[in-house]
């Protein structure tokens, strides 16, 4: 299968986290592979191939999602609504969603875009670029957005609890340990008490979890966090719909409005399209099966050569 052909039609399903987390398995392996995939911010911003892989004995849908650097949470489960994620059908082959879009960017660095809830980090020396899964901020503690700096790194952090939590914990500051949410490595940026970080709760990774941080699969931050230096920006931003294209064909991934910014996604939607350079050769029927759907997947909305007259006349009018 090629991502021309990547056209998966799913009902799109609230976003939700689980409340009670799982210990993880002993005897799984998330060890991290670097994947640097080639870009083009002029004529290449779609990375990834869609990946087949068959669901082994004992796997959880929360284990494939994670061995594979996704989160099960806004990822597979838009993919596959009604299969068990605890006890998927074993020897079932399931294609993953391993193919993504590049969130626009100014200064090629770090990238967090909070709707698909997904790290970028460009290398603009080679033109690579890494993706991993986040957790962001839950309601009432939204990730800021805007353009900031990474000014501090540290192993093994302090967590210093906010006041409205000490409480809680009982508790001032928590030293690093299996119970710090921190986990084993935090880079701050230059918003106030916020980080990027690992997290003591890896099913977490996908869902609204946090207090504002940014929290990664521990395997994750231990491959990124040696390769941000000190002075790297970070640019977070809300763009809940992206175009790309890759070898002459438009894509597009729509994602849910997470924290409810969004009056009219459709029309929304529609002003994203009028603004794009290449609206002319956008699939208008593709185009808004995709914003009804907001399952994040991405999907080929190019129009055909010498497509009908109507559809070209339709377009014409509505981007007008």
């Amino acid at each position: 299968m090629t991502s021309k052909h990547y056209i998966l039609l799913i009902n799109a399903v609230a976003l939700y986290f689980v409340s009670s987390i799982l210990p993880l398995r002993a005897d799984d392996d998330y060890s991290r592979e670097v994947l640097r995939y080639p870009y083009n911010l002029q004529t290449m911003t779609v990375i990834g191939l869609p990946s087949p892989v068959t669901i082994q004995e004992k796997d959880t849908l929360l284990d494939v999602a994670r061995r594979h650097d996704l989160s099960y949470y806004n990822e597979l489960e838009l993919l596959y609504p009604h299969m068990d994620e605890w006890i998927p059908p074993r020897g079932a082959v399931v294609i993953l969603p391993t193919v993504w879009v590049l969130p626009v960017t100014r200064n090629e660095q770090l990238v967090i875009n909070l709707p698909e809830q997904r790290l970028y980090y460009f290398i603009k020396v080679n033109s690579t670029v890494q993706t991993y899964p986040i957790g962001i901020g839950d309601e009432g503690w939204e990730t800021p957005v805007g353009t900031f700096k990474i000014f501090e790194k540290r192993p093994n952090p302090t967590w210093y609890i906010p006041a409205s939590l000490q409480e809680k914990y009982g508790m001032k500051t928590m030293p690093p340990g299996p119970d710090n949410p921190m986990g084993e490595f935090v880079m701050k940026f230059s918003a106030g008490a916020y980080g990027i970080h690992g997290t003591n709760v890896p099913w977490g990774v996908g869902g609204l979890v946090s207090h504002g941080c940014i929290r990664l699969y521990p395997e994750d931050i231990r491959t990124l966090y040696p390769q941000v230096k000190i002075g790297t920006k970070l640019e977070i931003i809300y763009e809940p719909i992206k175009f790309g294209q890759r070898d002459g064909y438009i894509y597009m991934e729509a994602h849910p409005d997470i924290y409810r910014r969004i009056p009219d996604y459709f029309n929304f939607a529609m002003e994203k399209l009028r603004q794009y350079p290449y609206a002319d050769r956008v699939d208008l029927k593709r185009f808004q099966l995709a914003i009804f759907l907001k399952n994040g997947l991405v999907t080929d909305i190019t129009r055909l050569p010498l497509s009908d007259t109507f559809d070209r006349i339709l377009i014409t009018r509505m981007l007008q």
